[in-house]
């Protein structure tokens, strides 16, 4: 009866372990790497999925697109036609302006107004100030 070639794990990148090399000839097959896989269980999509998005940061993105939307609607279309909003943080929503002239009309005459119907359409606790600048 002819015995079987003893199986001897290679020492590549995965560096095996005396004790991985020892149970490999004993068992004639390798079993360390699979050993190393199932001490890492896989996790729960919901899981996976809550962590890429906040990476993404799709939950800014979304308030800032339905504040864009308001925008649009809520308000004049010469002023639509000449500032939009770029961005919100932290109770701030930042508009870009198309020219000085613009900039000057709705500081000074609309402000309040638009402050006001932003307000309206998401609370004083989520639009608290805007901030224009040409843009």
């Amino acid at each position: 009866m002819r015995m079987p070639p003893r199986f001897i794990p290679p020492l590549g990148p995965g560096k095996t372990s005396p004790r991985d090399r020892a149970l490999a000839q004993w068992r004639g097959l390798n079993l360390a790497p699979l050993e190393r896989i199932s001490q890492n269980p896989a996790k729960p999509a919901a899981q996976i999925l809550t962590g890429v998005l906040k990476n993404l940061r799709i939950d800014r993105r979304q308030s800032e697109a339905e504040i864009v939307k308001v925008w649009n609607q809520a308000l004049a279309p010469d002023i639509v036609a000449h500032a939009q909003p770029v961005s919100y943080h932290k109770g701030t929503v930042f508009v870009n302006v198309s020219s000085s002239v613009w900039l000057s009309e709705i500081v000074r005459y609309r402000r309040a107004e638009i402050l006001e119907r932003l307000r309206h359409s998401f609370g004083s606790e989520v639009i608290k100030k805007i901030s224009f600048r040409l843009g």
